[in-house]
């Protein structure tokens, strides 16, 4: 019996491992995380757009895509030719977030890199990310015509991505 006390350990560790590599291993979305916002009216604001300056205090009443980036972030620069390819190719409409960002920096990557945004709301402070539960830059609403968010991606959005996301989207309009 006391020999058999000292495979206790050993078996509870391989029992824990198994548990941890069936999750790694599993095919669920590892990027996914839900958003209570879901269904309910994007937030409310009154910030100066980052091409302009002037004050801005809703989306176009039609579907939209709002992406919240920065020029800082690596992962931002890497979708952008997919969001030009989106707005050029397909006609997608498209807001831009500049979270936590200088306008001036904003504009110059902007012309650098092109514009696939009807507008850039600038957030400076990220008040509005905050309002919007966003982890970092860059993550996507999808909004309605009626201002309602319908889904939320975090991370780039690429070709594999939208092959999700793009019918979801179709489907707003």
């Amino acid at each position: 019996m006391s020999r058999l006390k000292l495979f206790i350990p050993l078996i509870i560790f391989m029992a824990l491992a198994a548990v941890f590599l069936i999750q790694l291993n599993s095919d669920e979305d590892k990027t996914a995380l839900p958003s209570p916002l879901i269904g309910k009216p994007f937030p409310q604001f009154i910030l100066k757009t980052v091409e302009s300056g002037e004050e801005t205090n809703h989306l176009p009443e039609e579907p939209v895509l709002v992406n919240v980036w920065a020029t800082w972030c690596p992962t931002c620069k890497a979708e952008h030719a997919f969001l030009n390819k989106l707005a050029a190719e397909q006609g997608i409409k498209i807001v831009g977030i500049n979270y936590k960002d200088d306008d001036f920096k904003a504009k110059q990557w902007l012309k650098a890199y092109g514009n696939p945004y009807m507008f850039n709301i600038s957030d400076p402070d990220g008040q509005l990310g905050l309002e919007l539960g966003v982890y970092g830059a860059p993550e996507t609403f999808l909004v309605d015509s009626k201002g309602i968010i319908r889904a939320k991606h975090i991370g780039d959005l690429n070709t594999k991505v939208w092959s999700t996301l793009g019918p979801q989207f179709e489907a707003l309009k």
